[in-house]
C-alpha cells in the first residue's frame, strides 16, 4: 500500500463515520487526509493527525475520534495495525500479504464473505409496511440485520417501521420482473425517490443492474476459458489493480453499514463500483495470443473470481439473481 492509498483508505473511513452520523452533524468530510513518516514516539509505518483535526467539530476528544475512525478503518486490506498514540495520532503498520490473504478469505467463505456477527444478540422486530416499497426495504434490510448476527424479523405486532418515498404499484414487477424491480425499489435511498423506467431492462452499460450482473456473468466466464487453458486460480503475487481491491475490501464494511442504517442502496451503490472495477481489469486476466500461463494470470484469475463472488453475494442479500451466462 503506498501513502497515497493509505490517505485514500483513512479518508474513506472519515467519510463512512460521518455519513453514520458516528461523529456528529457538524462535521463535514475534509478534501484529503495527509499521511507521514511517525514523529518521535510514533509507531508504526505511517500516521496522520486527522482526528485532532475533526475532534473541534465533532465535540469530542480526540482519542475518541481516533477511536471511532479505528474502528472504520480495522481489516482494510494493505493494513496490518491501527494504533492511538498521544492525544489523538493514528499510527498505522503496513501488511505484507494481505490481499492475498483478503482473496483467500473470499473463496474460503464463499458468499458469506463479510458477514459477521457484530449485532449478535440484537433483536429487531419490523412492523409490516403495507405499502410495496417499504415492504421490499424492510424485507431486504432484515436480510442485512441476519447476515450481521441480528435476530430480525417482521411479525404484525413489530416495533419498528421503514418509512420510504412509495412508489405506485402499477404492475411493477410484471412489467420489470422481479429482479429489475427489486432494484429500482432498493437502489435509491428510502428518503428518495425511486426510478422504476423501462431502461432497467437495457442491457447496456448504462444501466447499472445490467453492469453488476454483466460484470459476474465475466467472472464466471473467465473461469470456464482458464479451464480450457489448465489454468487454476491461486493469489501468488500481488495484483496491481487498486480499486478492485479496495472494493473487495470495504465488502464487510459495507454490508454493516448497510445493516445498521437500514440502507440496502449503500449495498447497491458498492455493487456498481466493485462491477467498474472488475470490468476494466478483466481484459488482463487471461494469457494473449501466444502468452504463457503464469503466476501473474493465476493472481489475476483468483483476484477476479474473488470480485465475482462479492458481487454473487452482495446480489443475493438484495434478492437478486446472478446469472452466469448474460
Amino acid at each position: 500500500m503506498t501513502p497515497a492509498e493509505l490517505s485514500r483508505t483513512v479518508l474513506g473511513a472519515v467519510r463512512r463515520a460521518v455519513e453514520e452520523g458516528a461523529l456528529g452533524v457538524q462535521v463535514a468530510v475534509p478534501d484529503g487526509v495527509k499521511v507521514e513518516r511517525p514523529r518521535p514516539g510514533g509507531r508504526g509505518d505511517y500516521a496522520t493527525n486527522v482526528a485532532l483535526r475533526l475532534a473541534g467539530p465533532a465535540g469530542r476528544q480526540a482519542r475518541e475520534v481516533a477511536e471511532i475512525l479505528r474502528a472504520h478503518i480495522d481489516g482494510a486490506p494493505g493494513i496490518a495495525q491501527v494504533e492511538i498514540t498521544g492525544p489523538g495520532f493514528l499510527n498505522f503498520t503496513l501488511g505484507q500479504g494481505s490481499a492475498a490473504a483478503m482473496v483467500r478469505a473470499v473463496r474460503e467463505q464463499g458468499l458469506r464473505y463479510g458477514h459477521g456477527d457484530g449485532l449478535a444478540g440484537t433483536r429487531i422486530v419490523f412492523a409490516p409496511a403495507g405499502e410495496l416499497r417499504a415492504d421490499v426495504i424492510t424485507d431486504t434490510v432484515v436480510r442485512l440485520l441476519c447476515a450481521q448476527g441480528a435476530d430480525a424479523r417482521v411479525e404484525p405486532d413489530g416495533e419498528e417501521r421503514i418509512t420510504v418515498v412509495p412508489v405506485r404499484d402499477d404492475g411493477l414487477f410484471a412489467r420489470l420482473g422481479p429482479d429489475a424491480a427489486r432494484w429500482a425499489l432498493l437502489r435509491a435511498a428510502a428518503h428518495d425517490q425511486a426510478h422504476t423506467g423501462a431502461d432497467l431492462l437495457v442491457q447496456g452499460e448504462g444501466n447499472p443492474l445490467f453492469r453488476v450482473r454483466y460484470a459476474y456473468s465475466r467472472s464466471r466466464a473467465l473461469t470456464r476459458a482458464a479451464a480450457q487453458l489448465a489454468l487454476t486460480a491461486e493469489y501468488v503475487e500481488d495484483v496491481d489493480v487498486a480499486a478492485l481491491l479496495a472494493a473487495i475490501g470495504d465488502h464487510a464494511a459495507v454490508l454493516a453499514s448497510a445493516a445498521r442504517l437500514r440502507a440496502p442502496d449503500r449495498l447497491a451503490r458498492h455493487l456498481e463500483t466493485t462491477a467498474d472495477a472488475l470490468l476494466g481489469f478483466q481484459h488482463t486476466v487471461l494469457p494473449r495470443g501466444d502468452e504463457k500461463p503464469s503466476a501473474a494470470h493465476r493472481s489475476r484469475l483468483a483476484l477476479a473470481e474473488a470480485a465475482g463472488t462479492v458481487l454473487a453475494g452482495g446480489l443475493s442479500l438484495l434478492g437478486i439473481s446472478a446469472p452466469e451466462h448474460l
